[in-house]
């Protein structure tokens, strides 16, 4: 039985991290409301301290929702890493549209967004304190710092296996960075701690280092399956160099689709098995599902946010939609639809043999004539604060959600492997087996199988669509498949008119923030802003 490791100690107090401005210095080193030498000369706070690392993907501040923040500048609910990762990732697609003004959301779907967007600077100021938390660790936990400390035997192999861990958040961070940003800033647990303007990486540098330092840690982490819940483990590891290689075209116009599909191979014989029902991979107590290779834990009581997946349960509720009797929430927010073009990657949506077309249509639109009303637009009753026995989370007021989000899943390094196989001539035929397998889940049966003459590259991209909608991947995916900017698809509101336009091809790369080029002169903006 998997049990909720992360949640558990996120919110313990025995670690304190005072508020960070991350543009001043992207280098500032989280300090401690204790000393460092006091937190790791004990090594019982080391696990307190990496749940911290993890909790940063997830958690905004110190005390819960709001009021003790890691990050100034912004409002704190809207701030966390997970919101605004999906949020970039997703809003700006197909996939999703939300009816809120607040400023700079509408430019998200419109893509006319400026570098003085508050949500992508949230965005870049969320990056940059997860990696100064990671190289604040491991910077602590060389093999010298051990042994200086006395700690050995047993607790130094653990301290390590923590080490090989921070590690690869970082590098999952830098990926962020080097997907949404492209040339960045670049520091590391070598540079000096304190005030100075860190260097720019080019983005085919950061691709280097992240997979540099992907391979370096693949031998050092857990075998698949064999970490606590919620830690990256070899899997995890395999499924981000498999995501890098198989974007490696647009990182660094190299073609590396056969390294993608071998490491899609890892995670595909590494164990890892189909959950049963698909609807059960989005619920409160998906920490016991199968399939999820690395997941951002939550729970209703102990990691309370207005981020992460309570922001996915609550903001597509609206209209005729039943939040506690169908969601296990207490109300919606009224916020997030999605557009006829992702509709239409559903046969017959409204009803779909196609288990995963979870499409709330009742008094909704299928047509987005205003962005505004929630009426316009398909719902979409993905993320739920239900488990599987359709008991509503642990917190009582229902507001704080208990359902994890599924960051790296099995079904992705299947499509994955499919995609590179037909990019890089490989075992179409166990590409075809792979997809079969997720579309017989979807179809309770063989009914949805496809055959080997049918499997293309746009049959893959749409099948990620209806495999992956809504769990981050959409914009990544559309422009390796050249379809994000320009006029070779269209999709409502796309740039700003209802029945989409072309934007230019800058838009593939976010700007850098306007708070973090004037506060560091080694910083050039990305062409086109």
């Amino acid at each position: 039985m998997k049990t909720k490791y992360i949640a558990s100690l996120l919110l313990s107090g025995l670690i304190s991290f005072s508020t960070v401005s991350c543009t001043d210095d992207l280098d500032q080193t989280p300090p401690y409301e204790v000393t460092s030498a006091t937190v790791y000369n004990d090594f019982n706070n080391y696990k307190q301290v990496l749940a911290k690392v993890y909790a940063g993907y997830a958690l905004t501040g110190q005390i819960g929702p709001a009021g003790d923040p890691d990050i100034t500048g912004g409002d704190e609910g809207f701030s966390s890493y997970l919101r605004q990762y999906w949020q970039l990732q997703e809003l700006t697609t197909d996939e999703a549209i939300i009816g809120w003004g607040d400023a700079g959301l509408p430019d998200l779907h419109d893509m006319d967004w400026s570098p003085n967007n508050q949500f992508i600077t949230a965005m870049f100021a969320r990056i940059y304190y997860q990696i100064s938390l990671s190289n604040e660790f491991i910077r602590e936990t060389t093999d010298e710092k051990l042994a200086g400390r006395g700690i050995t035997g047993a607790n130094a192999e653990t301290a390590r296996l923590f080490h090989a861990e921070a590690r690869f958040l970082r590098a999952l961070s830098y990926y962020h960075a080097l997907d949404l940003f492209g040339n960045v800033p670049f520091v590391d647990e070598n540079d000096q701690v304190g005030a100075f303007f860190p260097e720019q990486i080019s983005r085919a540098e950061l691709f280097d280092y992240v997979e540099a330092e992907l391979l370096a840690v693949e031998s050092l982490l857990a075998e698949p399956m064999q970490n606590e819940y919620a830690r990256a483990d070899k899997g995890a590891a395999w499924t981000l160099l498999a995501k890098l290689y198989l974007n490696a075209e647009v990182y660094k116009g190299e073609n590396r689709y056969a390294d993608a599909m071998a490491y899609a191979k890892k995670v595909v014989d590494a164990g890892y098995t189909l959950e049963e029902d698909y609807d059960d991979l989005f619920l409160a107590d998906n920490h016991t599902a199968n399939g999820i290779i690395f997941p951002i834990a939550f729970d209703g009581q102990r990691t309370q946010t207005f981020g992460g997946t309570t922001y996915l349960v609550h903001a597509p509720i609206g209209g005729s939609m039943r939040p506690v009797e169908d969601f296990g929430v207490g109300g919606g927010w009224a916020g997030l639809r999605t557009t006829s073009a992702f509709v239409g990657l559903f046969p017959n949506p409204e009803d779909s043999q196609d288990d995963r077309a979870n499409f709330y249509t009742l008094g909704q639109t299928l047509e987005i004539a205003e962005i505004g009303p929630f009426s316009n637009g398909y719902a979409i009753a993905k993320y739920k604060n239900l488990t599987s026995d359709g008991e509503v989370g642990s917190h009582a007021g229902l507001e704080f959600v208990d359902t994890d989000f599924p960051m790296f899943r099995v079904a992705d390094a299947y499509l994955m492997y499919a995609e590179a196989a037909l990019r890089a001539g490989g075992d179409l035929g166990l590409a075809v087996d792979l997809v079969n397998r997720l579309r017989e889940r979807a179809y309770d049966g063989a009914s949805g199988n496809i055959t080997q003459s049918q499997l293309n590259l746009q049959f893959v991209l749409d099948e990620r669509g209806r495999e992956l909608y809504w769990e981050g991947h959409r914009r990544t995916d559309l422009i390796r498949y050249g379809l994000f900017t320009g006029s070779d698809y269209l999709w409502p509101w796309k740039g700003g008119v209802a029945e989409g336009r072309a934007v230019g091809d800058f838009r593939a790369l976010f700007p850098i923030p306007t708070p973090d080029l004037i506060a560091n002169p080694n910083l050039q903006q990305n062409p086109g802003y």
